[in-house]
């Protein structure tokens, strides 16, 4: 009975002891179990951070699967992400039309040219003009004028002409000049001479209070007369000069020099006038 009692007792003793060690094990799950579930931890997270990165592209192929599925049989295959490129180029086409509107708005801005042709007809309409009346002819004044006559005695007179001479600026100037051009062939034919030596110019005339002071060129000093010669230039040159009604008398004045004498002995070195010869 003592041998079965220790048996067991020893029996007894043995299933507590591996209970134990079961209940042991219980509490901590072996290795293998917790790498299975850190995988799927990870698998998990890994499945959820792919879904967040390509949500656009799940959400665009559950589109294409839900179209696919809602089509009817007869229709045509689903566009693939090449047919989204074209379809995305379409509007830069369409940019690239709107600029060729211009061109055709300038063919419409081209029709209405012969339009323009009319300005040109109405300066053809408006050529009968009313005829301008003739120009009035140039302003003349009578100047009195002196030339030179010899009488039966052989003496030389002064002669006195009218002429009508064109109103200007310097009308001294203009009468003097056309003395030196010396008498017309009319005048020639009654005997009227001229003493001034040929080629004389004027080079300016001007009036200081009552004395004109008409400076001549070298040609005035050289008289093919002589002494009468002298004398009948000088005389035609003062009596003309005087007929302006604010010269009272004459400064000879040659290249701008005052000379006391002409020729042999007459004196020019002071203004003279008709009562000096």
């Amino acid at each position: 009975m003592t041998g079965l009692s220790n048996k067991t007792d020893k029996g007894y003793h043995i299933f507590v002891l591996g209970q134990k060690k079961n209940s042991k094990t219980s509490k901590n799950p072996p290795r293998g179990a917790q790498a299975i579930v850190i995988f799927w931890l990870i698998f998990v997270i890994v499945i959820i951070g792919a879904f967040m990165l390509k949500a656009p592209v799940i959400k665009k192929n559950f589109n294409l699967f839900k179209l696919w599925f809602t089509s009817s049989p007869g229709t045509e295959e689903l566009p693939n992400e090449s047919d989204e490129t074209v379809v995305q180029e379409q509007p830069p086409a369409r940019q690239e039309a709107k600029p060729q509107k211009p061109p055709a708005e300038t063919t419409k801005q081209d029709k209405p040219a012969p339009l323009q042709e009319k300005p040109s007809e109405t300066p053809k309409q408006q050529k009968p003009e009313p005829q301008k009346p003739p120009a009035k002819p140039a302003q003349t004044r009578d100047r009195n004028i002196y030339f030179a006559q010899v009488d039966k005695d052989g003496q030389i007179l002064q002669s006195k002409v009218t002429r009508k001479i064109p109103v200007s600026d310097s009308p001294m100037v203009d009468t003097l000049n056309i003395v030196l051009a010396g008498p017309s062939s009319s005048e020639l034919n009654k005997g009227l001479l001229n003493f001034i030596p040929e080629n004389t110019r004027i080079i300016s005339a001007t009036v200081r209070g009552s004395t004109a002071y008409i400076n001549f060129s070298e040609d005035f000093l050289f008289n093919k007369f002589g002494v009468e010669g002298y004398v009948a230039q000088l005389r035609q040159i003062v009596w003309t000069v005087t007929e302006f009604s604010n010269v009272s008398d004459v400064q000879i004045l040659v290249e701008g020099r005052r000379l006391d004498y002409l020729g042999e002995g007459i004196w020019i070195g002071s203004p003279i006038n008709r009562q000096s010869f």
